[in-house]
């Protein structure tokens, strides 16, 4: 690799001007310079006061500017191909210093490159995301492409805001599902989405729309024509793999011109097994369970939200399957446990005797369960848990109550937040938290302050972009520097308190400073509120960071109760991303690791303080025993799980039980857990 150094002179088939610092990077990518590591090199090499450019040396393509994402694509740059970079401008050196660097890290791809394989016929590595068993035939998303209207060109001013304000639209959704994408599956696989948010900022594509514009064309047609054109590009690129990008550019010009058009996005084609690479929480939520048996995705993790809704939903569900069952061809039979992980695509007639022996067994003792949801929940030697729900909404609230909760465990008043351009006014959230209360018969609310960051941005809030959002402003962190935020949620629930039963939970905590400052916050919101201190107000933290677990005894003193969140707290202990596909299997919340720091937590917090938990861990009906003789005296779900949970715990013969508790805590691994359990069971 050259060292940049300045032209000495001029090629007449393209080469760098006379003044140009000049370098040399072979491409170590595999695929080469496609969407993700392309869309990387454009965005860096915006930040530039530079003219850059780029020449394919092994193939004579360019020089094309490093700006424009549709142009890098027609270099057909491969693997071991030999690229040279040309700047020119006040930043040329730190231009060229930078992309060269950037390079050799091959453009922060990750190693990882997926094959090709036939689909199995029973799939070992899906997950278990939501309990219950699906079988049915295969049904996928159907996309079909828009047809772009015979229409005559209005005003061309008036035509090019129609293109402007679909391509806003289009960014604003794709800049929601990437900040999804990074916080559930990790931020290597949202970066696809960098790509497709370079596509709509593209000069060249977006110059190209509006010269057609200009020449009278009406909005929908210019876009399609022009992004066919970038398509074209792509295809003409001798790599396979790079052509085969020309799909990124075709599901980015399809979305705007359904913002430009109004055509449905996709749509479900059958009932049955749905299956799918991905779904956002949105889509999961807009599943009809009568429709839909059972979910089947490609990717993700069982602690993702598209995978908590798909429990809430009571849609059974496998996830991480890989790429391979999307193969499958429609109509195929289907069947899954989503308690096991179990996927067969045409399964033998006794895998699904057993299947059904398995279901028709799950449902008699749902049935039982359901006959004692609204019954207190205590262990055969007589130990009261309450099992308490996971809200985000007010149709969550009702469908607790239905579902025999004890009280609200956690309110995740974010909801409320997200999703918006403006924060909610004070008396917005009292009347929201007020009907929440109502719902419930006036059970408790435990209302957690906003648990967002990085990974879930908010406009209205100042917010920095973060290389790992999951170890920077988050949490309690972010409430305690938009103080402005923060009063207005804590006068909403001080205001609440004077009615309704409430605890006012922090989330992220993480030193006792931050409490500290926290409480200084809440004793200010009751001053401002002028009625004194409501009665039965309750504060607590959420343990989510292994620091917090083992210092659980400074923070006892100031609180009145801890809820744990078993799925922050897997991630951090076990360093693995949750909804990182690739480290989905090793972030399992029954690590010996995690079930030590609840342990932990348990001990410091005495007889005196109460232990909840309000993550995923919660919810499994075979860890119930566990944590009741761990200590814990509060397991907060999905409303659907309530009373599932209940019957778990009435199934634990005794609250102490040392040698179960042992057996667990020093066991090698997860899976030994669960077989410890098993065998208590």
């Amino acid at each position: 690799m050259a060292d940049p150094a300045p032209s000495s002179g001029t090629d007449p088939g393209g080469g760098p001007p006379p003044d140009a610092l000049v370098a040399v990077v072979k491409i170590l990518n595999p695929h080469g310079l496609h969407a993700r590591p392309a869309a990387r090199l454009v965005q860096e090499a915006r930040f530039f006061d530079a003219r850059v450019e780029l020449r394919n040396l092994d193939t004579g393509a360019g020089p094309v500017p490093a700006t424009s994402l549709s142009r890098v694509a027609t270099l057909g740059a491969l693997c071991g191909h030999r690229v040279e970079l040309s700047a020119t401008g006040s930043q040329a050196r730190e231009a060229v210093d930078h992309l060269v660097a950037l390079s050799e890290r091959r453009f922060d791809e990750p190693e990882h490159v997926a094959a090709d394989v036939a689909p199995p016929a029973r799939s070992a590595g899906a997950l278990a995301a939501a309990p219950g068993i699906a079988i049915g035939p295969a049904v996928l998303l159907s996309t079909s492409d828009v047809v772009v209207p015979d229409e005559v060109g209005d005003d061309p001013s008036v035509e090019w805001r129609r293109v402007r304000g679909a391509i806003a639209e289009v960014r604003r959704d794709l800049q929601r599902i990437r900040a999804v994408t990074a916080r559930d599956n990790g931020e290597a696989e949202a970066r696809i989405f960098d790509a497709h948010l370079m596509l709509l900022d593209d000069t060249d594509l977006v110059d190209d729309v509006r010269a057609r514009i200009d020449a009278g064309a009406a909005a929908p047609r210019a876009w399609a024509d022009a992004t066919s054109g970038v398509e074209a590009q792509f295809a003409t690129v001798e790599d396979v793999y790079l052509r085969e990008r020309a799909a990124d550019v075709h599901a980015v010009g399809q979305q705007v011109a359904r913002a430009l058009t109004g055509a449905p996005a996709s749509r479900i084609e059958g009932d049955g097994v749905l299956l799918a690479d991905d779904l956002l929480p949105a889509q999961v939520a807009e599943l009809e369970p009568g429709r839909i048996r059972g979910l089947v995705l490609a990717s993700g993790s069982p602690t993702s939200h598209s995978a908590i809704l798909a429990r809430a939903r009571g849609i059974p569900a496998v996830v991480g399957a890989g790429p391979t069952v999307l193969t499958v061809a429609p109509g195929s039979t289907v069947a899954l446990d989503g308690s096991t992980g179990e996927l067969y695509v045409e399964p033998t007639g006794d895998v699904l005797d057993a299947l059904l022996a398995a279901d028709e067994q799950a449902r008699a003792k749902a049935d039982t369960a359901r006959a004692g949801a609204h019954l207190p929940a205590s262990t055969g030697d007589g130990v009261d848990v309450l099992v308490s729900a996971n809200l985000g909404s007010l149709d969550d609230a009702r469908a607790a109550a239905a579902n025999g909760a004890d009280v609200a465990g956690l309110v995740r008043t974010e909801f409320l937040y997200l999703g918006r351009e403006e924060a909610p006014a004070v008396d917005e959230q009292v009347e929201v938290y007020r009907a929440m209360a109502a719902a419930l018969g006036g059970r408790r609310l435990t209302l957690r302050t906003l648990d967002v960051g990085g990974d879930k941005p908010l406009p209205f809030a100042s917010q920095p972009v973060e290389a790992n959002p999951f170890l920077g402003m988050r949490g309690i962190r972010l409430a305690l520097a938009e103080r402005a935020l923060l009063e207005q949620q804590l006068t909403a629930f001080v205001t609440v308190a004077h009615e309704t039963p409430v605890s006012v939970m922090f989330p992220m905590v993480s030193t006792l400073a931050e409490l500290e400052d926290a409480r200084r916050c809440l004793d200010d919101a009751i001053a401002a509120v002028g009625r004194g201190r409501p009665e039965g107000l309750q504060v607590g933290i959420m343990v989510e960071v292994p620091a917090a677990a083992l210092k659980a005894a400074a923070f006892a003193p100031y609180v009145d109760f801890f809820s744990i969140g078993t799925n922050d707290l897997t991630q951090y202990t076990l360093a693995a991303e949750r909804g990182n596909a690739s480290v989905a299997a090793l972030g399992d919340p029954l690590d010996p690791a995690v079930l030590q720091l609840v342990g932990a937590v348990c001990r410091a917090a005495g007889d005196d303080t109460l232990v909840a938990v309000c993550g995923e861990l919660a919810a499994d009906e075979r860890a119930a025993a566990l944590l009741v003789a761990l200590g814990v005296r509060e397991l907060s779900v999905a409303p659907p799980s309530v009373a599932a949970v209940k019957q778990a715990v009435r199934e634990t013969a005794r609250a102490t039980d040392a040698d179960l508790v042992g057996r667990c805590l020093t066991a090698a691994g997860p899976d030994d857990v669960r077989q410890v359990l098993g065998e208590a069971r």
